[in-house]
């Protein structure tokens, strides 16, 4: 089995990080393969750059050359998941959506931990759209950029566990998922610090990923995912410089 794990801004560093959660996750047989797309911005912390990920990550995944049997969107909250469900036959998997469904089997809420605060809403809305917001007790916000989470891992884990021990003791959270790819491999720290389970994303999308590839399943192409209508685009893709 060979899953894409496609992270959503272009800094290569964070997407050796999300790769080597995604292997340590993986059963053995799971090929992942780790890929950056080729532009869009090095972080993303809004709709405009997430927007112009979603577009980078439908590119990275159609260039792709060998064939593979699911896909994972590995950016929480980001746009897009549904593009690649019209482009693809295979499973495709976005980690804010896997890390909450993981979530409520672990507890009756949950909450998520993220970066800035302006990507809060972004969130929200996508765990609104997953119809996964019911059980959702909050998002919470650590004030770290995106690029923090590798400059400064220290103080990284103390502002997401400060964040995730509130939401424990005053959002009444059971459960924790880590809102942004860049926290992978932070699980045990701020289990340690809140002792409640706590989903890392991408670990969680891999084990949805290969549970669908080996019940034989893939999304329904009979109506919203259908895939898209012949027709031409202009200037698309743009000229390689």
């Amino acid at each position: 089995m060979r899953i894409l794990v496609v992270n959503v801004n272009t800094t290569r560093s964070i997407t050796d990080s999300i790769g080597r959660q995604a292997t340590g996750a993986a059963s053995p047989g799971t090929e992942i393969v780790p890929l950056t797309p080729s532009f869009g911005a090095e972080s993303v912390e809004g709709n405009y750059e997430s927007y112009l990920a979603a577009v980078a990550v439908m590119e990275a995944v159609r260039a792709h050359p060998e064939p593979f049997d699911a896909v994972i969107q590995a950016g929480y909250g980001e746009h897009g998941r549904e593009g690649l469900q019209e482009l693809l036959d295979v499973p495709v998997v976005d980690i804010t959506e896997a890390a909450a469904s993981t979530a409520q089997f672990l507890g009756r809420c949950y909450s998520v931990v993220t970066s800035l605060d302006r990507t809060v809403p972004l969130i929200e809305e996508r765990l609104h759209v997953a119809g996964l917001s019911a059980r959702c007790a909050s998002v919470r916000a650590s004030g770290l950029a995106v690029l923090d989470l590798e400059r400064d891992e220290k103080a990284a884990v103390d502002a997401i566990a400060e964040q995730a021990a509130r939401a424990v003791e005053d959002d009444r959270a059971e459960v924790i998922c880590l809102g942004c790819g860049g926290m992978s491999g932070l699980t045990e720290r701020v289990v340690e610090r809140t002792g409640v389970p706590v989903v890392d994303g991408v670990t969680a999308a891999v084990k949805v990923a290969e549970s669908l590839v080996g019940l034989g399943l893939s999304t329904s192409k009979v109506r919203t995912y259908a895939p898209p209508r012949p027709k031409k685009i202009l200037n698309w893709p743009p000229p390689t410089p």
